[in-house]
């Protein structure tokens, strides 16, 4: 049987959080959250004290926020994705207890796990659930998580990037195509090298920095396409709705008060290999920001400097 469609949108407005606030009273929808009994109640003071019509920043707080929209555009339900090393754990809850049993919540999860493997670049996405939860149970598992631990209340499931992508063969998920030169990728993995030993760079940013060498397309420098990011490439972005020019450069050229971006910055790690006009969502320390790839101003191997 096909799932049904749901979308996840990481906008959260007020009349979402007004919608969250009444799932979030009704003890049904909650009895197996884990959150404070009293939470909708200081999500509604939270709302009272700000005009803002946009609330998503206050809901990402605590990791990544989304309300579930089935297919007539109507709020069901949330999704919360909190970042737990390299892992990400999800807690999935319909709120709208007429789509219940109707497995919105499988299709949910569905979507959310894309998110964390080809947005985020989990290694691994957790599930926390309470063993009476026959229900979240039955979806997560027909998602392809396993087991992996129980206590005396609880199971924990889980599911690798190995084991999602085994599930779902025979689909098309794709995540988005990097491309990073024969010359750029030599450097890189020399002061990836380095900076293993020396401790420069913090290590969950050479951990995110490697990931995208490895997945990566590796091209001769004189085939790259004109519109790809490249190191010591100049490009124009958009993030978060700011504009900013930067350049992308190694680690020790790096200069912010020229706006020279470390590779291994989480901007600067985000962008590599991207081309003109992509739009990438990108966990930072202060939560996640969106960056929109407007123009490649410069890119040496276009200009023929294939030795910067």
């Amino acid at each position: 049987m096909k799932e049904p469609f749901v979308f996840l949108c990481s906008e959260i407005t007020r009349d979402n959080a007004f919608t969250l606030i009444k799932w979030l009273k009704d003890k049904e929808v909650t009895q197996y959250l884990s959150d404070p009994q009293d939470v909708s109640n200081s999500i509604e003071r939270v709302v009272y004290n700000t005009n803002l019509p946009v609330l998503t920043h206050l809901f990402n707080r605590n990791g990544r926020f989304y309300m579930v929209y089935n297919k007539h555009n109507m709020p069901i339900g949330f999704v919360r994705l909190v970042k737990k090393g390299s892992d990400y754990e999800i807690v999935i809850v319909i709120g709208d207890r007429n789509n219940w049993g109707k497995k919105l919540g499988t299709s949910a999860i569905r979507e959310s796990i894309k998110i964390a493997f080809f947005d985020f670049r989990a290694q691994k996405v957790i599930a926390k659930i309470q063993k009476e939860n026959k229900r979240s149970i039955r979806a997560f598992i027909n998602n392809g998580f396993k087991v992996e631990k129980e206590s005396d209340n609880f199971k924990t499931f889980s599911i690798t990037m190995d084991q999602y992508l085994m599930s779902i063969k025979g689909k098309t998920v794709m995540a988005t195509r990097i491309y990073i030169t024969e010359i750029d990728l030599e450097r890189l993995k020399r002061i990836l090298e380095s900076d293993l030993h020396i401790g420069k760079v913090p290590e969950e940013c050479i951990q995110d920095l490697e990931h995208e060498i490895n997945r990566a397309t590796i091209v001769d420098p004189k085939q790259i396409s004109s519109d790809i990011i490249t190191m010591n490439s100049r490009v124009l972005l958009h993030v978060d709705g700011d504009e900013m020019e930067v350049s992308l450069v190694y680690h020790q050229d790096a200069d912010p008060n020229n706006n020279k971006l470390s590779v291994f910055s989480p901007i600067g790690t985000a962008i590599l290999g991207y081309s003109e006009g992509s739009v990438i969502e990108w966990e930072v320390s202060s939560g996640v920001k969106k960056i929109h790839i407007k123009k490649v101003l410069y890119q040496p191997e276009a200009a023929g400097d294939f030795h910067m």
